[in-house]
């Protein structure tokens, strides 16, 4: 807790946020000074602790030189550092896939500096399958050093784990449109809370970027802001990496086994769809055997993924049955309209600049991900721009594409 004296306006909201605290709102509970909320009734007090802080750990504590040393070992550009970083791992309540109460975890980080109003930026990772290896849980994980960087350079930054994942119960709803937002909404209104309890107040223009799966979901997560899901938060820039925005043209590739551990992630979709929409109704209609008996419980969160890929066969094709696959080069029902919204998350306009950012070497994700989801934009009239950041791999992407993030967000008013 920053114990330095707040006057006027920001001493209104420590108080505002001290209130808060004790009632365990989140931000939708409990306005600001000049947008005053009325009595929270029994049918809205569920709704009113979404985004409530359940429990705050200490993760780390570093001074600019020991993030930047982070940074440069991880292969970032350091260069862009100026201010220590403290984070947290904060659970928080939110809603599972049915609307029913549970929890998440997220990072918080926020910068050593004496600045009381800071710019947040959510940060939405990339495919884990294992729940301890999130930003909020493993000190090691490549997230945890994305938050550094962003905080390193004055901001504070959300970091949600998604469901299921850090010390979220149950199961990850692997690329569930309506769980993405919620969750990562839900972590932003935990951040707001956390930041005031540290007497600090965070901008309600989110700069959001994300990886991999966290490419859609920032779209996803810009639109629902855009829509004014929250009372507070708003669309500040968008800058997804190397993002599936065409999922079918995805998932229907992993099925002929044209990208990078193809049966990795087709078992991961599949198990995790089937979970949330039904795809099959027994293992033995989409998996071979022997693997039918086990692949689903691969799945649940706890193993890493360098045991299920032990597991696994390296190809899909040895994996599925023919007829499954089939089902996902031409989806039709269920299938087909799920994936739908997922090939569309970029089918709408942003009142913000969005910068794609993508690597033509990136055999995991195709470039041609991006040039979709920027075709779409501009059906749109979006402002909007698609950077090549070079011959690079999917996981050497993100590491290019950071520091052009924050100097993206350094123009964003």
């Amino acid at each position: 807790m920053n114990s330095s004296r707040l006057t006027g306006r920001s001493a209104k909201r420590a108080a505002l946020a001290l209130v808060c605290a004790a009632t365990l709102l989140a931000a939708t509970g409990c306005g600001d000074e000049e947008s005053a909320s009325p009595p929270v009734t029994p049918a809205a007090a569920q709704q009113a602790a979404r985004g409530s802080v359940v429990s705050v750990t200490p993760v780390a504590d570093l001074d600019a030189k020991e993030v930047a040393a982070r940074l440069t070992k991880s292969g970032i550009n350091a260069a862009q550092v100026r201010y220590g970083v403290r984070a947290h791992r904060i659970v928080y309540r939110t809603v599972d896939t049915t609307g029913k109460p549970t929890t998440a975890s997220e990072l918080v980080a926020l910068p050593k500096n004496s600045e009381r109003d800071l710019r947040v930026v959510s940060w939405l990772h990339g495919t884990e399958v294992y729940r301890g290896e999130v930003a909020s849980v493993n000190d090691e994980s490549p997230d945890r050093t994305t938050a550094f960087l962003f905080a390193s350079t004055g901001r504070a930054v959300s970091a949600p784990d998604y469901l299921g994942m850090g010390k979220g119960p149950g199961f990850h709803p692997y690329g569930d449109p309506k769980a993405t937002v919620t969750a990562s909404v839900d972590a932003l209104r935990a951040a707001r809370t956390f930041a005031r309890r540290d007497g600090r107040g965070l901008d309600r223009r989110v700069l959001i970027s994300g990886f991999s799966q966290g490419g859609p979901a920032t779209m996803m997560l810009g639109k629902a802001l855009h829509q004014r899901v929250d009372p507070y938060f708003r669309t500040g820039a968008l800058a997804p990496i190397s993002g599936p925005f065409d999922l079918s043209s995805f998932e229907a590739a992993a099925a002929n086994d044209k990208v990078n551990r193809s049966s990795l992630y087709l078992a991961y979709f599949v198990t995790a769809w089937q979970r949330m929409y039904g795809l099959y109704s027994t293992p033995d209609q989409a998996f071979r055997a022997p693997y039918d008996k086990e692949v689903e419980t691969l799945f649940d969160g706890n193993h890493k993924a360098e045991q299920i890929a032990a597991a696994l066969p390296k190809t899909s094709k040895e994996l599925f049955t023919k007829e499954f696959l089939q089902k996902v080069r031409n989806p039709t029902g269920k299938l087909q309209r799920q994936l739908k919204v997922l090939d569309s998350t970029c089918d709408w306009r942003p009142e913000v600049p969005v910068h794609l950012f993508h690597a033509r070497g990136d055999k995991d994700v195709f470039f041609a991900n991006a040039q979709h989801c920027r075709r779409q934009l501009i059906a749109n009239g979006a402002d909007q721009q698609l950077t090549d950041v070079g011959e690079f791999d999917h996981s050497t992407t993100v590491l290019k594409a950071l520091p052009q993030v924050v100097h993206e967000f350094d123009a964003a008013r």
